[in-house]
């Protein structure tokens, strides 16, 4: 079973790109309901596998429901470790993390602005994922509508979440701000350390 991880931080610590109430309430009710559901769903197939029978529908509805809440789950444990008081700015040029941004982006500024323009134009709700992607060994960017559309292939490294209840308290409909607000309290240990243990999948 699941449970809520704590935050790596207080809730006031992001302040003042991201506020004390949206931490709080993106944590402690959003992240929680994640976990509520991804333990439910799985709950749900134990159900069905015990009880046998024509569950073509059940198991359908059942995964889709743990794909959805999992996923959740798994995103927002490594948004919030992903972010840190005083960080921000490009990544050490020395670090794993530094010598791929630069070797597959060109800059640091060139791939923050892809990685914002990407945050803003998700549609609707969802993602936007700095990921290591293991065929070419190479950082992409992508967008994850909703929060289960990504390729099975990409290790996120870097997850800027663009669901509503992520900004709407502090900047309402403006979610260019928050993106760029996100970009100040970028942990690039945090990514760094995910880099390097996605890279011995090469």
């Amino acid at each position: 079973m699941y449970a809520l991880p704590p935050l790596p931080y207080d809730y006031a610590d992001l302040e003042p790109y991201l506020d004390a109430q949206t931490v709080k309430l993106h944590h402690d009710v959003h992240h929680l309901g994640y976990v509520n559901g991804a333990n439910a769903a799985l709950a749900e197939l134990a159900r069905i596998r015990e009880a046998g029978g024509d569950t073509i529908r059940q198991v359908r509805a059942a995964t889709d429901a743990l794909q959805f809440n999992l996923s959740g789950h798994l995103l927002h444990t490594m948004y919030w470790s992903n972010m840190r008081r005083n960080g921000g700015g490009p990544p050490d040029a020395n670090t794993a993390i530094g010598r791929l941004v630069q070797r597959d982006f060109g800059s640091y500024e060139a791939f923050a602005g892809q990685f914002q323009a990407a945050a803003a134009q998700v549609q609707g709700s969802g993602w936007a994922i700095l990921g290591y992607e293991t065929v070419a060994r190479r950082l992409v960017v992508l967008q994850v509508e909703k929060q289960q559309n990504s390729s099975v292939w990409v290790v996120p490294l870097l997850g800027c979440d663009v669901w509503e209840h992520a900004y709407y308290l502090k900047y309402q409909n403006r979610r260019s701000d928050y993106v760029r607000a996100f970009m100040n309290v970028v942990n690039w240990d945090d990514v760094d350390a995910r880099l390097r243990a996605a890279e011995p999948q090469r």
